[in-house]
């Protein structure tokens, strides 16, 4: 149960603001964008309609704070089939960015930014791997890191402290 205390009538207008959320008041909750989509064909736990429902009703915490917004995989048939413009991709991409900023990240992108400040990239690249790029004249990977921990830490993503405690 929701109390409309808890309600924040801003959060489609914050939404409204992000690049890609300007259509979100368009919606009338037809359910086309629910009827059309392959990643609600498999889990009912992503419902395009559902959420922005709950976003236009300024459900900000229950919206950004779940899994499920973290799952369109931006296939655009909804985008291509709704009557009323609203772009959902883009616009989940927005709430997700709203959510990245608000401190609501997923353990996916946790465990992603925890390899590159670790190796620069998503995979270590070894000794290994440098002599097998070498055997077919690629060019050596340096395992630097630096430049990356730096753009991590001017995005916030990154804290000397957090990661000697982990």
């Amino acid at each position: 149960m929701i109390h409309s205390k808890e309600l924040d009538p801003d959060f489609k207008i914050l939404i409204s603001k992000e690049p890609g959320g300007e259509n979100i008041k368009k919606c009338f909750s037809c359910g086309t964008c629910t009827a059309g989509c392959p990643v609600r064909e498999i889990t009912d736990r992503y419902n395009p309609r559902k959420i922005i429902r709950m976003a236009l009703l300024g459900m900000k915490k229950e919206v950004l704070s779940s899994q499920f917004i973290w799952l369109c995989s931006s296939c655009y048939t909804c985008y291509e089939r709704c009557p009323q413009d609203v772009r959902i991709p883009e616009l989940m991409n927005a709430i997700k960015n709203i959510a990245v900023r608000e401190g609501y990240v997923p353990p996916a992108m946790k465990a992603q930014i925890e390899l590159l400040s670790s190796h620069g990239r998503l995979l270590e690249i070894t000794e290994f791997e440098n002599d097998k790029r070498k055997e077919s004249d690629l060019p050596l990977l340096p395992g630097r890191t630096e430049d990356v921990k730096k753009i991590l830490k001017e995005l916030g993503f990154y804290h000397e402290e957090k990661r000697g405690s982990s």
